[in-house]
C-alpha cells in the first residue's frame, strides 16, 4: 500500500513539476508587443456607399492584434480626431493589475484629447477570441473596432484540433454618422436611429444589391464589386476534408444576429474566451459583445461554393442578410452557390434563442461557481422619461457619467466627484414587469455599487415592459474586469422563493456578456476579486448612451499607482496640478 501511495505521490509531483516547468517556459517566452496607432476619421466605402469611418492607421476595421497568453501589449495611441476625445476598451481582457487601461471614458480614465498620446499597457492573460472598440460617446457606431486574438502561451498546446482558422468580426452600419445619431437620441422627442442599412462581415457589406440576386425569388439587383476591395466580400478559402476553427465576435451597435454556413454543421467550442462543452448547431445567435469559436468540417461537394449568412434576430428585420462565400479549393470564388442562402429562424422566435443560450455549458473540468452569494443585486431594466427626454434606467436611475474618472476619485478619496449615495440593490416588490410603469418618470444618477473585496456577488438582470405596451427588448449585458457564471434564465419576475432551486451551480458557462430576453430574467454570479472600478452595461450603443448601465467598485485601496495621463481631468486633474505646483514650490 505504501508503495502504491508513494508511486501516486511521485506521479502527482511529476505532473505538478511538469506544469510548473511549462508555466515557467511560457512565462519566459512571453513577449511585450509594441504597437503604435493613430485614430482618425476617414472616407470609406463599407457597403459600396461612401461614408466616414473612424479608422486606425488608415485601416477599417482597425488592425487585428495577435498575441499569446502572458504577453504584454504596449500600445501608443494618438488621437487624430480634431474635435473629440477617444478611448479604446479591450473587450474581454480583465485588466488584472491595470484597471486604468480598461479604456472606459470617465470610469477608468479621462478621454484622450485631440492631438494627445496615451499609452495602454496590459497583459493578455488568457487565450481566446476577443475584440476592441471605442468606449467614448457612440464611436463604435462609427466603426472604431477591431479583432484581438490571443493564442495559447508559448510551449502550451491548444486543446482544440483543427487544420486552419478564420476570424470574423460582424457589425452593423448606418449611413447617418454617430454624432448625428447621438443628437437624434438626445432630442425631445427622441428621434430613433432606425435599423442599420447594412450588416458588415470584417467591415465589408453590400448596400442596395445582393450577392444572391441570381435566385428567382430575389428582387435585389446583383452587386457590382469589381475594382473596390473596401466592400468586396471577405471570402473564406478552404480545402476539402479539413476541419477549421471559425472565430466570431460581434461589435454591433444594435443588431442581434444569426450566423449560418450553408450545408455545414458547426460545433460550438468557445464562448467569450472560455472553452465550453461542445455542441452542434446548424446556425447560431450572436449578440453584441459576444464572441465564439466554432469548428466545422469541409465535407461537402468541393465543386461547389457555399453561403455564409448573417441575419438580424430579436428585432423585425429591415436590414438584408450579409453574405459571403465558403470557397472550396480548387473551385473559383466567382462560382456562386447553387442553393439559396440559409433561412434564419424567425426574428421573434425567442424560444429558439433561449434554447441556444441554455445549451452553452462550461467545459468538463472547469471550476464551478461558489455555492453561495454574499450579496445579491437585482437590476430592473426599464425605459423611462426624464423631463420629457426618453432614457433607459436601472432601478429607476439613468446613468450619467461624471467629469472625474471614478477610478481616480475613489482611489484618492475625492469628495463630491460622484453621487455619494449607493444606487438601490433592488426595485419595489410590487412592480409589474409585464406592463408599462404607472409612473414612467426616472432620475439621473452616477452613484457606485461598492463591493466588498473577494465577496461573491449575484446580479439578477430583470427585464420589463418598455414605454409602449407589449414591448420588451433583448439586452446583452457586458461586465468589465471580470467573467461571470451565467447561473440561470427565467420567465417573468425573478422570485428567490421559486427560482433559487432552478439555478445551475454545477456547470454554468463562464462569460463576460449575457443576454436577457423579453419579459424575463438572467442570473449571474461573480467574485469581486479584481481591484478597480468597472462598468456593467447594456452593450447596445444607443441604450448605453441613454443611461443603461451601472458601475461596480472593489478593492480600490489595493490599486497601484495610476498613470497621471489617465487622471488629468476633473477633480483628479486639479489634484495633480496642485501636487505639481506644491512640488515646484519646494524646488
Amino acid at each position: 500500500m505504501g508503495v502504491l501511495v508513494g508511486s501516486w505521490l511521485m506521479k502527482v509531483v511529476f505532473i505538478s513539476s511538469y506544469i510548473l516547468i511549462q508555466s515557467s517556459k511560457a512565462k519566459a517566452a512571453a513577449k511585450t508587443r509594441h504597437l503604435k496607432w493613430e485614430v482618425e476619421y476617414m472616407h470609406w466605402f463599407p457597403d459600396g456607399r461612401e461614408g466616414v469611418v473612424i479608422g486606425i492607421n488608415g485601416q477599417f476595421p482597425g488592425p487585428t492584434i495577435r498575441a499569446r497568453a502572458g504577453d504584454t501589449i504596449h500600445l501608443n495611441l494618438t488621437n487624430k480626431l480634431h474635435t473629440e476625445g477617444v478611448v479604446i476598451h479591450w473587450h474581454g481582457i480583465r485588466q488584472i493589475g491595470t484597471p486604468w487601461a480598461d479604456g472606459t471614458a470617465s470610469i477608468s480614465q479621462c478621454a484622450i484629447n485631440p492631438g494627445e498620446t496615451f499609452v495602454y499597457r496590459f497583459k493578455v492573460d488568457r487565450a481566446g477570441t476577443y475584440f476592441y472598440h471605442g468606449h467614448y460617446g457612440m464611436q463604435r457606431s462609427s466603426g472604431l473596432y477591431g479583432s484581438l486574438i490571443v493564442d495559447v502561451a508559448e510551449g502550451e498546446k491548444e486543446r482544440l484540433k483543427y487544420d486552419g482558422e478564420f476570424n470574423i468580426l460582424v457589425s452593423d452600419w448606418w449611413h447617418k454618422g454617430s454624432r448625428e445619431q447621438e443628437v437624434d437620441l438626445s432630442s425631445k422627442p427622441m428621434r430613433w436611429i432606425g435599423e442599420p442599412q447594412t450588416l458588415l462581415i470584417n467591415g465589408r457589406g453590400q448596400f442596395n444589391c445582393s450577392l444572391a440576386a441570381h435566385f428567382s425569388n430575389s428582387s435585389a439587383a446583383p452587386c457590382k464589386l469589381r475594382g473596390n476591395e473596401q466592400y468586396a466580400p471577405y471570402i473564406l478559402k478552404v480545402h476539402p476534408n479539413k476541419t477549421y476553427r471559425l472565430r466570431i465576435a460581434s461589435s454591433t451597435a444594435l443588431a442581434a444576429l444569426n450566423l449560418a454556413i450553408g450545408h455545414h454543421k458547426m460545433v460550438v467550442v468557445e464562448a467569450d474566451g472560455n472553452y465550453v462543452a461542445p455542441f452542434s448547431v446548424e446556425n447560431m445567435d450572436i449578440y453584441s459583445g459576444e464572441s465564439y469559436s466554432v469548428l466545422f468540417t469541409t465535407d461537402q461537394d468541393p465543386s461547389s461554393n457555399y453561403w455564409i449568412s448573417v441575419s438580424v434576430r430579436g428585432r423585425e428585420p429591415h436590414t438584408p442578410q450579409a453574405l459571403t462565400l465558403l470557397n472550396y479549393h480548387p473551385t473559383s470564388p466567382s462560382r456562386l452557390p447553387t442553393s439559396p442562402p440559409p433561412v434564419p429562424p424567425r426574428w421573434d422566435d425567442y424560444g429558439y434563442s433561449k434554447a441556444f443560450s441554455k445549451n452553452i455549458l462550461t467545459a468538463p473540468g472547469s471550476p464551478p461557481p461558489p455555492s453561495k452569494h454574499d450579496r445579491r443585486i437585482v437590476l430592473l431594466n426599464t425605459q423611462n422619461y426624464i423631463d420629457g427626454y426618453t432614457k433607459w434606467s436601472i432601478n429607476n436611475v439613468s446613468l450619467v457619467l461624471p467629469t472625474t474618472p471614478y477610478l481616480g476619485s475613489i482611489k484618492y478619496g475625492l469628495a463630491n466627484a460622484f453621487d455619494a449615495k449607493s444606487p438601490p440593490d433592488r426595485f419595489p416588490h410590487d412592480y409589474d414587469v409585464m406592463r408599462p410603469a404607472a409612473n414612467q418618470n426616472s432620475t439621473y444618477g452616477n452613484g457606485v455599487y461598492m463591493l466588498e473585496f473577494n465577496s461573491t456577488v449575484d446580479v439578477i438582470l430583470q427585464n420589463a415592459n418598455a414605454l409602449k405596451e407589449n414591448v420588451s427588448e433583448i439586452h446583452p449585458w457586458h461586465l468589465h474586469g471580470h467573467d461571470f457564471w451565467v447561473i440561470g434564465y427565467g420567465e417573468g419576475k425573478f422570485s428567490s422563493e421559486k427560482d433559487e432551486s432552478r439555478l445551475n451551480l454545477k456547470n454554468p458557462p463562464y462569460r463576460n456578456t449575457a443576454v436577457i430576453f423579453p419579459y424575463g430574467w438572467t442570473a449571474l454570479r461573480f467574485v469581486a476579486d479584481n481591484p478597480g472600478v468597472w462598468a456593467f452595461h447594456c452593450h447596445i450603443e444607443p441604450h448605453l448612451h441613454l443611461g443603461m448601465g451601472v458601475v461596480f467598485a472593489e478593492g480600490a485601496h489595493l490599486i497601484d499607482t495610476i498613470p497621471n495621463e489617465a487622471l488629468g481631468c476633473g477633480l483628479t486633474g486639479k489634484m495633480l496640478m496642485k501636487n505639481n505646483n506644491n512640488n515646484n514650490g519646494h524646488n
